[in-house]
C-alpha cells in the first residue's frame, strides 16, 4: 500500500490539488492577478528540467535524424490533426482544451523516462523535446490563430512573447549555465547529480499550476462561458482525450515502420510523438480562457496508458533477446 501511494504520489497529488484550486477558488483565483507570478513558475520549471537535458544525448540522436523527424512532425502537426475532428462533438470550452494541449510540446518530465522504460532509443526522445520546446513558441501561437481566434482574444503576437520569454529562454539558459563551472564544478554535473531533486521542484510547480488552472475553470463556470458538465460529457471528453493520444503514438509508430527506422526508435517515436507537456498547457489554456481539464486528462492518461505499454513493450524486448538468444538468461546462473 505505502508502496503505492509513493510510486503514484504524483498523480494523487495532482487530483488532490485540482480539488482544492476549485472549492478554494475565490481566494487562489487572487494569484491568477498577480503580476507575473504564473510565467515566473513557468520559468522556473522550464529551468530546472532544462538544466536535466544532456548536449551528448542530443548529438547522437542527430547523428540518424530520421526517426527525431518523425517524433517531431507527430507531435507538432499530427496531434493537432487528430484533435480537430472533436469540434464536432465536444462543447467549444473542452474542444478548445483538448486543442490548446495538441499543440504544446513534448514533455520535459516524462518522454524521455518512458522511453528508456520500454527499451527505447530516449536520445530520439531528448532531441523532440528540446526541438519541440524551442519551436512552441511558434508553433503554439500559428495554431491557436487559425483555430481558436474566433473562441476569444488570442493574440498571436503576445503568445509569441510569452512563449519565447517562458520556454525557449529558461531552456536556452539552462544549456549556457550547463558549461559554467564554480569552484571546480561545472553546473551541469550538479544537475545531473540532482536529477531527481530538480524533477521533485519541476513537478510542485506544476501542481500549483493546476491549482491555478481549477481555480480559472471555476472563474469561467461563474461567467457563464463554459459548457454545463455531466457525467455523460465527462466520459465523451476523456474518450476523446485517450483517443487523440493513443492515435498519435500509434500513427507515429507507423510511420517509424515505414520509414524502416529500429525498434528502438519506433518506441521513442511513439511515446515523445504523442506526449504533451502539462505545465506549458495550463499556461495556454488559462491564457485562453478554455477548459484546462482536458489538459489535466491528457496528462494523467499519458502517463497511465504509457507506463502500461512501455512495461508491455519491455516484456516483449526481453521475450525477443531470449528467442535470439536462449543461453542468455542461462548466462546469469550461478
Amino acid at each position: 500500500m505505502g508502496n503505492n501511494v509513493a510510486k503514484n504520489w504524483f498523480l494523487i497529488a495532482l487530483a488532490v490539488c485540482f480539488w482544492f484550486g476549485y472549492l478554494g477558488a475565490e481566494s487562489i483565483a487572487v494569484a491568477l492577478q498577480w503580476p507575473y507570478f504564473r510565467s515566473g513558475i513557468v520559468f522556473a520549471v522550464m529551468m530546472a528540467m532544462g538544466l536535466t537535458l544532456r548536449p551528448d544525448a542530443i548529438r547522437h540522436s542527430i547523428r540518424r535524424p530520421a526517426a527525431a523527424i518523425i517524433a517531431i512532425a507527430s507531435n507538432t502537426l499530427l496531434v493537432p490533426l487528430l484533435a480537430l475532428p472533436t469540434y464536432f462533438w465536444l462543447p467549444a470550452d473542452q474542444f478548445g482544451g483538448l486543442f490548446v494541449a495538441s499543440l504544446v510540446p513534448c514533455t520535459l518530465a516524462s518522454a524521455s523516462v518512458w522511453t528508456r522504460k520500454a527499451d527505447g532509443d530516449d536520445s530520439i526522445a531528448i532531441l523532440t523535446t528540446v526541438v519541440t520546446n524551442l519551436a512552441c513558441f511558434l508553433v503554439v501561437p500559428i495554431g491557436l490563430a487559425f483555430v481558436l481566434s474566433r473562441q476569444g482574444d488570442v493574440f498571436a503576437g503576445t503568445q509569441i512573447t510569452k512563449l519565447a520569454s517562458t520556454v525557449v529562454a529558461p531552456l536556452v539558459l539552462a544549456q549556457v549555465f550547463r558549461r559554467i563551472s564554480v569552484s571546480g564544478c561545472s553546473i551541469g554535473s550538479w544537475a545531473d547529480q540532482r536529477k531527481q531533486l530538480l524533477s521533485v521542484i519541476a513537478q510542485i510547480g506544476i501542481l500549483v499550476m493546476v491549482m491555478l488552472g481549477a481555480a480559472k475553470s471555476v472563474v469561467i463556470l461563474d461567467d457563464g462561458m463554459s459548457s454545463s458538465w455531466s457525467w455523460d460529457s465527462w466520459l465523451i471528453m476523456t474518450a476523446s482525450v485517450f483517443g487523440v493520444h493513443l492515435a498519435a503514438m500509434g500513427g507515429s509508430i507507423q510511420l517509424a515502420k515505414i520509414c524502416k527506422v529500429s525498434r528502438p526508435g519506433q518506441i521513442a517515436c511513439g511515446i515523445s510523438g504523442s506526449q504533451k507537456t502539462l505545465m506549458v498547457g495550463l499556461q495556454i489554456a488559462i491564457d485562453c480562457g478554455v477548459s484546462v481539464l482536458p489538459m489535466l486528462i491528457y496528462h494523467v492518461g499519458q502517463l497511465l496508458i504509457d507506463t502500461v505499454i512501455a512495461d508491455r513493450w519491455k516484456i516483449n524486448s526481453k521475450t525477443t533477446k531470449l528467442i535470439k538468444d536462449p543461453t542468455k538468461k542461462l548466462r546469469h546462473c550461478p
